[in-house]
């Protein structure tokens, strides 16, 4: 077929400039499966070396990714050969790697692999807005949504009052919360920061524990403490809690208050009973925001009690401004093997689900 000359990803015009692409149907005996041969042009400001990575580790990820493509470069040309559908996939993801990398960010490979994952899915958002929003930056890094459950449940927060993030370990929900809290905070959107949690482990058994109270319960808002560590310089954090203006405290500490102008976290919710989640979500004040997060399969109430997490989902579900956010093991973003660990509980949980009732005891007669 004829040469042609197109902007790759040229339906997004955000982002100018994309690398130019010439296609061709490559010679075939007759019967052969079809292959075409596209070279892109990557434009001359953008790094070669930041596109391919070090010792060209990104092209070699999207090599794997496409076993039955060649994936050959030239100075500042890709030559991709391969099925038609292969090949435009490819162009896709070269358009979308070379607008991160204009965007000033760093490439690494699992940024390759992730933004390959949400083109194959077909959202209809591009890889690149997830990977270049950012949230906070501070202290050498910057914190932003890795995957596209992360980047709609930060687009829920912005646009809800009540927003419950419920999904696995290591997904994120409760650091791009507590990111969303201190860049909240900064921006002077909300005077104080506050941080809950229950104290579940603990239980009755708090008094047997050496030390205070504050002793006591510590251990279990550790995690928010050093999320806070991440996000904040760590001279400025004592100053403060001393002020008021970020408090770190067990949910039961939430009894009786009015909490207005606050952006409020309360993380580990599958730990919470029904009454606990409705006198916590009842604290609600002008001017506040409230993110909860938690995992409903990792529940540690005593047995026979109900998690207020898995029951507010039925009681609230229908109210305006009130968003259930769902991030999935596509959204973890802990060791590869953290996504496939909760994928197999996840089967085995299924397989091992007791039988109903009726199927228990059979038809009734």
């Amino acid at each position: 077929m004829p040469d042609s000359t197109r902007p790759a990803g040229s339906a997004a015009a955000s982002v100018p400039s994309t690398p130019a692409s010439t296609g061709r149907e490559a010679t075939r005996p007759a019967g052969a499966p079809v292959t075409v041969v596209h070279t892109i042009v990557v434009p001359p400001e953008v790094p070669m070396v930041a596109l391919l990575g070090t010792r060209d580790e990104l092209v070699r990820a999207v090599e794997k990714a496409f076993p039955r493509a060649d994936v050959h470069v030239r100075g500042n040309e890709v030559t991709v050969t391969g099925a038609p559908a292969d090949v435009a996939l490819v162009e896709r993801l070269l358009d979308e790697m070379t607008a991160v990398v204009r965007a000033g960010q760093q490439l690494t490979v699992d940024a390759v692999e992730r933004s390959l994952g949400m083109l194959r899915t077909q959202s209809g958002e591009r890889p690149a807005d997830v990977l270049t929003m950012n949230i906070l930056s501070g202290r050498g890094r910057s914190i932003r949504p890795k995957t596209l459950g992360q980047k709609r449940y930060v687009d829920a927060i912005d646009s809800h009052t009540i927003v419950f993030g419920i999904g696995p370990a290591g997904t994120g929900k409760t650091y791009l919360a507590m990111a969303k809290a201190v860049q909240a905070l900064q921006a002077k959107q909300v005077n104080r920061i506050i941080l809950t949690r229950p104290a579940v482990e603990a239980g009755e058994r708090l008094g047997f524990l050496p030390g205070s109270l504050t002793d006591k319960i510590d251990p279990y808002l550790r995690p928010l403490y050093d999320a806070l560590h991440d996000m904040l310089d760590p001279d400025s954090i004592p100053r403060l809690m001393a002020a008021g203006t970020i408090e770190v405290a067990p949910l039961a500490f939430m009894r009786g208050r009015s909490l207005n102008d606050s952006f409020v976290v309360l993380d580990e919710a599958q730990n919470t009973s029904p009454e606990q989640m409705k006198m916590f979500l009842t604290r609600l004040g002008f001017d506040s925001k409230m993110v909860i997060t938690g995992d409903s399969t990792q529940i540690d109430l005593p047995t026979g009690t109900q998690s207020g997490l898995r029951v507010v989902e039925q009681v609230l579900g229908g109210i305006e401004d009130i968003h259930f956010s769902r991030l999935t093991s596509l959204d973890v973003v802990r060791h590869r093997l953290v996504g496939e660990i909760v994928d197999a509980y996840g089967r085995w949980d299924e397989s091992h689900q007791p039988p109903s009732r009726s199927a228990a005891h059979g038809p009734r007669r």
